[in-house]
């Protein structure tokens, strides 16, 4: 090799090899003949000053020479001191520095006089060509290719193999292969000799799961309490006769005695009988993998868990992991709980706002209450949520942006801790400019309308939250990504607020066609735009594709299932009428026709029936919301006006009612409370609702009584209807991990429905009644105005039936007038993306209908459970399935699978 970092050996063999070489070219028997000037050079004692006349490079392939000088540092003109200057060194270093070569070095090539010419020789590193990954499978090696990082053409440094065996065993580690071994093989690139194939040779060996979690010298928290603080350090499943018995490095408890089990009344205490079985049975779900960097969060975990019970002198005094005889891992705690302590006396200081019992009160800690930091810092609002109601809240939603909070220990005495709250309240702040970015379609005004934070308001933390959810509702934006950002402006006593968006697609589209031989074409063309605008529809430019960014709804639906079906629907909706309030006004439209199509003969749709026997409706409404401002904001007053006429040809719809035209005319009055975070998966809040519907008192002008003929009774539908909706959202537990939203959530519902009449010599109405069961897909009811109310598990059912009939046969019995309906659902989200909202979930569901007032029976309900999935598109709404058991669909020699039901939905949720 001719790298020598040392300049004077360089010039020896320059002068001994480079300069005389060509001269002496096969002649090896003679000597070497040295150029008096460069021996001069070296053997000269005074350092002598040189000019650099002239400069090569050689061995340089892929970079510019001119570039590799500059690199250097040395030019034509250069002095140099030689020898003992340094120049060529730092040369040869910067050079080394770039990491792009294996060898380099300067050579004196001639001198002339006080000029020396010099040649930069440097050998460049190979690259990378391709690289391959022995021993894994296909799937592995595609998720290692983005892990490890490396691209072709990449120089092949030291640092490169190390960096990849590193991301690789990290890999594999984080998989619980916590022995894989990686050993890389280089070859020379079949197409460019100069670059290298690199193939990494995995060998992962076997995944170690964690066998056994000991913790030792706790006394007062149980092993059970303490395992389930390691979030990310879980046991793995036994279940064995034959218990290993590994005994801790630290020490472990005593193993209790069945006699010592049974005579502290061990079974009537779960944990208790957990504990006694573990040896032999331990039921746990998770992939007891080892993660070193979970591992040391999960030690923190448990330690606040300490400080949260008091404890916060609690320490791990220490760890360790290890493998047992079978290779799996054994992870040993051992901690010093150290002495319980609690709060003493709290004072406060710099409070002229409010006084010391009103901050005591919101604060809501007592002398004697069990010492907790964290209770502590988020009654003081030092850890912002949502909920409010602490310190800080108190003073930001009066305008204190500037407000801070420090509680400090006045003293420790025995097990009591004195604090002190110092205030430091600052000066109220105005709201100077509010700025929005991220909007892309939606017009700022429209946004702006929905904000609580007004330029020269003064600031409100809770305004702020609840703009977020303004704007989450409006299903315009993502709502993970709603930022609001106060920059406080100390110097004038103000601050802006800029909101940071990012738009998502909310328009939806249904669109299904297909050929059905004897019924022809079917399918069904839906669009919803639901950002839309039209004062720029007749804007040649606003039509990318449509006109949009207004906020306005416009919704198109048209279906056909041959000659046997049709539908055909319209909306229009203004959430701002006026521009200036919040006054919702909707229009719809809906024609829809179902027809007796098929011959009963033969079966095959005929054209000419579907014309002599059907039903058929044509609707309109025209809506007008409006937000209340007491008893709080979250209240919307809805009225709408509704008309529907039926018209009823040669089809058997009601027992009594064959042919005919019913007229629907009604007042709809509905107060709304919604408080909900977001419409798609929301996380807390709830949605109240209570509706009446109420038809002119038509028997009061007519006698009914005269009227043989069944269809002109109902001529003029007459009937009040009375409609109870209750949905609560709660978060369960802590956000799991970095991911905030990860986390389940608890829906409960309760539904009730009644439908009335103002004449008791009247028949209850036919229409507007309860159709209980299913999922809604199959259920044609609706179009007469039924409210189809789902229950999975369970198909379409009938009172007279408990265990409800499977046909698809419909009777007048599926059709009541009361209905009761109880919900739970626990669900989690598996993606939150605005893409593609998804979450699983377990239902428990009650629900019964009856006919009249005297047979109802609010404890007397069908139940089932189950599990579904929900998948939400923006351009086609909502997917779902479900797969729920009926309990009460038992009979004598029933199979599991007849009690079960399979419910598909699509485009909407059914109640």
């Amino acid at each position: 090799m001719r790298l020598n970092r040392n300049l004077s050996l360089l010039l020896l063999l320059c002068i001994g090899f480079t300069i005389n070489l060509a001269a002496q070219q096969t002649d090896t028997t003679k000597p070497v003949s040295v150029d008096p000037e460069l021996e001069a050079i070296m053997n000269s004692r005074v350092p002598k000053e040189y000019n650099i006349a002239g400069i090569t490079v050689s061995g340089s392939k892929t970079f510019d020479s001119a570039l590799l000088v500059s690199i250097t540092g040395i030019a034509v003109g250069d002095k140099v001191y030689l020898p003992g200057g340094d120049l060529f060194s730092k040369a040869i270093a910067a050079i080394w520095k770039q990491q792009y070569f294996d060898d380099a070095a300067i050579y004196i090539t001639r001198v002339d006089g006080k000029d020396i010419y010099i040649e930069i020789s440097v050998t460049e590193r190979s690259r990378l060509g391709n690289f391959f990954f022995k021993g894994i499978k296909k799937g592995e090696e595609d998720e290692l290719k983005e892990k490890v990082g490396l691209t072709p053409n990449k120089v092949i440094t030291e640092n490169l193999r190390l960096t990849s065996i590193e991301r690789i065993e990290k890999f594999y580690t984080e998989k619980g292969f916590r022995q894989v071994s990686v050993a890389i093989s280089e070859t020379k690139n079949a197409v460019n000799p100069n670059f290298l194939d690199l193939t990494f040779n995995i060998t992962k060996g076997r995944k170690v799961k964690i066998e056994e979690v000991f913790i030792s010298g706790n006394e007062v928290v149980s092993d059970l309490k303490l395992k389930k603080q390691l979030k990310g350090t879980k046991e793995k499943l036994r279940l064995t006769l034959h218990p290993e018995g590994e005994k801790p490095v630290y020490g472990g408890k005593d193993s209790v005695t069945f006699k010592q089990f049974m005579k502290d009344w061990g079974f009537m205490s779960l944990s208790k009988v957990r504990d006694y079985v573990d040896p032999w049975f331990r039921l746990k779900f998770s992939a007891a993998k080892f993660n070193q960097n979970k591992y040391v969060e999960d030690k923190e975990k448990l330690l606040n868990y300490y400080n949260s019970l008091g404890y916060r002198d609690a320490t791990i005094e220490k760890d360790t992991t290890y493998y047992n005889s079978k290779g799996n891992l054994i992870v040993e705690l051992k901690v010093d709980e150290g002495r319980q302590y609690y709060f003493g006396n709290i004072t406060w200081r710099g409070n002229t706002k409010y006084t010391d019992s009103t901050l005591s009160n919101i604060l809501g800690i007592q002398r004697g209450d069990i010492y907790n930091l964290e209770t502590l810092n988020t009654k003081l609002g030092k850890q912002m949520s949502q909920e409010g109601g602490d310190i800080s809240g108190l003073y930001m939603d009066d305008g204190y942006l500037f407000f801070r909070v420090e509680p400090i220990e006045t003293k420790v005495y025995n097990d009591t801790i004195d604090y002190e709250i110092r205030l430091s309240e600052g000066p109220q702040a105005t709201i100077r400019t509010v700025n929005i970015t991220g909007n892309d379609k939606t017009k700022d005004y429209v946004i702006r309308r929905e904000l609580r934070t007004v330029p020269g308001e003064k600031f409100s933390r809770s305004d702020m939250i609840r703009s977020i959810r303004e704007l989450s509702a409006l299903n315009y934006f993502n709502p993970e990504k709603i930022n609001p950002n106060p920059v406080p402006n100390p110097d004038d006593g103000t601050v802006d607020i800029n909101y940071s968006l990012e738009e998502k697609s909310s328009d939806q589209l249904e669109l299904s066609a297909g050929w059905g031989g004897y019924i022809g074409l079917t399918g069904t063309l839906g669009i919803t735009f639901n950002n839309f605008s039209t004062k720029n529809i007749l804007k040649k430019d606003s039509w990318k594709p449509l006109p949009s960014g207004d906020g306005q709804r416009l919704s198109l639906r048209i279906q056909s299932n041959g000659p046997s079906f049709s539908s055909q629907n319209f909306s229009f909706s203004e959430p701002w009428l006026g521009g200036k309030k919040r006054n919702n006004l909707t229009l719809s439209l809906f024609r829809t026709k179902l027809a007796n199509a098929f011959d009963p003969l033969t079966g095959m749709p005929l054209r000419q029936r579907a014309n002599d026997q059907y039903l058929s409706t044509f609707g309109a409404t025209v809506s007008l919301g409006k937000q209340l401002k007491w008893p709080d904001d979250f209240f919307n007053l809805i009225f709408s006006i509704n008309y529907t006429k039926y018209k009823l040809k040669e089809y058997q719809l009601f027992p009594e009612i064959k042919n005919g035209n019913s007229n629907n005319v009604n007042l709809r009055i509905q107060l709304i409370r919604s408080s909900v975070d977001q419409p798609t998966f929301p996380r807390s809040g709830s949605t109240f609702s209570l509706t009446g519907t109420f038809t002119p008192p038509w028997s009061l002008f007519r006698d009914v009584s005269k009227y043989t003929d069944p269809a002109e009774k109902y001529r003029l539908v007459e009937y009040h209807k009375w409609r109870m909706n209750y949905e609560w959202f709660i978060p369960i537990g802590k956000p799991a991990g970095s991911e905030k939203n990860r986390q389940f959530v608890l829906k409960a519902a309760a539904k009730f429905g009644f439908l009335g009449r103002y004449n008791k010599n009247m028949d209850l109405s036919p229409f507007e009644r309860f159709q209980v069961g299913d999922a809604g897909m199959q259920n044609n009811f609706g179009i007469i105005g039924f409210d189809i109310i789902a229950h999975r598990g369970y198909p379409v059912y009938d009172n007279s039936n408990p265990r409800v009939n499977n046909s698809n046969q419909t009777s007048a019995n599926q059709f009541f007038t009361i209905f009761n309906k109880y919900s739970m659902e626990l669900r989690y989200p598996l993606s939150t993306n605005p893409s593609s909202t998804i979450f699983g979930l377990a239902f428990f569901e009650a629900a019964n209908g009856w006919y009249n007032v005297k047979d109802y029976n609010p404890f007397k309900l069908r139940r089932s459970a189950g599990l579904g999935m929900r998948f939400f598109l923006p351009m086609f709404g909502l997917l779902g399935f479900d797969y729920g058991v009926g309990f009460d669909r038992t009979y004598p020699g029933a199979r599991f699978r007849d009690l079960t039901r399979f419910t598909f939905m699509l485009g909407y949720e059914p109640e």
